[in-house]
């Protein structure tokens, strides 16, 4: 399994320690969310299952941030930057050996079990509902 070249360009413009975190997470997501659709979205890296934003990373000014977009319904400590609108979650690495594999396994996981309709948002206008 393969993520999308576009993917690899954005991971590839970042510096090592950034590029090196991006490219385990990218694996990993793709590996263990098998048939989602991911490409640039935003700006950044994004996993979608049946034109749902799923999960994807993004290079802030101190980390590199990954964001569940139903996150905080995960009930995962360690998942404690909260959106405010919505119900994304994330966490901020510095260095590839923080990640964890399990823990992002498991949260890949939860994030097929529970959804909320983003991929509706805008014609619901702002009202999220859940899928799963």
């Amino acid at each position: 399994m393969k993520y999308a070249a576009e993917i690899q360009t954005y991971n590839d413009a970042l510096v090592a320690a950034d590029s090196a975190i991006a490219n385990l997470l990218a694996q990993t997501i793709t590996e263990n969310l098998p048939g989602a659709e991911n490409k640039i979205w935003h700006a950044h890296p994004v996993w979608f299952l049946d034109g749902n934003p799923i999960v994807g990373y993004s290079k802030l000014k101190n980390h590199v941030r990954l964001m569940f977009w139903s996150g905080q319904s995960f009930d995962e400590a360690q998942l404690n930057l909260h959106g405010q609108k919505f119900k994304d979650a994330a966490i901020g690495y510095t260095d590839v050996s923080e990640i964890n594999i399990d823990d992002l396994k498991r949260w890949l996981s939860k994030s097929v079990e529970i959804q909320w309709d983003y991929k509706n948002i805008v014609k619901r206008k702002g009202i999220l509902e859940r899928l799963k």
